[in-house]
């Protein structure tokens, strides 16, 4: 965190007072009222509001916020304009600039890290300026392309996944990962901060506690279950205890890295580590996916959304298990489930 005090509302801001909107980033939205003297236990305490002020924010969306502030910044130097407080026709220049380069959601990404810069610097942000609204849905009209969504993995695509799976250590690592990502409709950010401390084991499965997640901003936790197959080699709480066993893991991270010796690791994998077994998996399985569809780990989450709908599911069921508390965000996966198989074209009598 950054000791610097943000400037009143009213005084001049140049774009270098905050030098990147990382350091400024939660924090920093705090100032000291009055001009008397401060004693020791109040400055201890705003040390500490600017510290959890600043934990407000992912540490990913900060990270992202943080180069999109600085790109700004630099561009604005190259132009000769301010970027702190930013005219409407700056930011609009801006975005076009990217415009050939950059897809919507890229830019309106770009437009939250400008927002919350001005706002940490008490400056006014014109969002509503029909400047920027006008020209992103100008570059919107003429740019845009359908986003390429992650392929939803079900259970046939992850049999195939885990078939490759060697009797290795490195196999049973990912197969456990694989199974527990898909039947526990994980993130990979979820899956790899999984602790020995979070699993209970017992006859008709296991509970599994998630003390981090997207969205869970209070970090309330939440707990999932997951029950035993009926297919030893696609169980996977099975694939979990084979994997713990062999691992040795009786505490800490329990999917950790493997070195080329084969050395299993204390550390755990990094997020994206998740990605990189999936595409190696995928390659082996010979997996092909669906035109205009991705690989990616989120799509063992997809994958469990549009499987569970197809065999009956209650939304509130998925819902429940997936964490989710939007239920026009589920519904979008449950519609790609159907678009063919519940079509009304279905009933022309072609």
């Amino acid at each position: 965190m950054t000791d610097s005090v943000l400037p009143p509302a009213d005084a001049a801001v140049p774009a270098d007072a905050i030098q990147t909107i990382g350091d400024a980033a939660g924090g920093a939205d705090i100032a000291l009222a009055g001009t008397g003297p401060v004693s020791a236990d109040a400055l201890a305490a705003l040390a500490a509001a600017i510290d959890f002020a600043g934990q407000a924010l992912a540490p990913a969306t900060l990270r992202a916020y943080r180069a999109d502030w600085q790109h700004f910044c630099a561009w604005c130097r190259a132009a000769g304009w301010s970027a702190l407080p930013a005219a409407p026709a700056t930011v609009a220049a801006y975005l076009a600039s990217l415009a050939k380069t950059h897809t919507s959601s890229a830019l309106v990404r770009r437009l939250a890290a400008l927002s919350r810069a001005h706002r940490l610097a008490r400056q006014p942000w014109p969002a509503a300026d029909p400047a920027i609204r006008n020209t992103l849905r100008g570059i919107q009209r003429k740019f845009g392309r359908p986003v390429r969504q992650a392929a939803a993995l079900a259970t046939e695509e992850v049999r195939g996944l885990v078939a490759t799976c060697e009797t290795t250590p490195v196999g049973q690592r990912d197969r456990a990962l694989l199974l527990l990502g898909y039947a526990g409709a994980l993130r990979r950010s979820e899956l790899v901060a999984i602790e020995y401390e979070h699993i209970t084991f017992d006859k008709d499965g296991l509970r599994l506690l998630i003390p981090h997640a997207k969205g869970d901003q209070a970090n309330a936790g939440a707990n999932i279950g997951i029950p035993r197959g009926s297919a030893p080699d696609t169980c996977p709480v099975r694939a979990l205890e084979v994997w713990l066993k062999t691992s040795k893991c009786e505490h800490g991270p329990v999917f950790r890295g493997i070195d080329m010796r084969g050395a299993i690791e204390r550390r755990a994998l990094h997020p994206d580590a998740v990605r990189q077994i999936l595409r190696k998996r995928a390659t082996l399985a010979g997996l092909v996916l669906p035109r205009g569809e991705r690989l990616s780990p989120h799509g063992l989450r997809a994958g469990f959304i549009t499987q569970a709908y197809i065999n009956g599911a209650r939304d509130e069921q998925i819902m429940d298990h997936t964490r989710q508390k939007d239920l026009r965000t589920m519904r979008g996966y449950v519609r790609r489930a159907k678009l063919v198989t519940e079509s009304p074209a279905k009933l022309l009598g072609l």
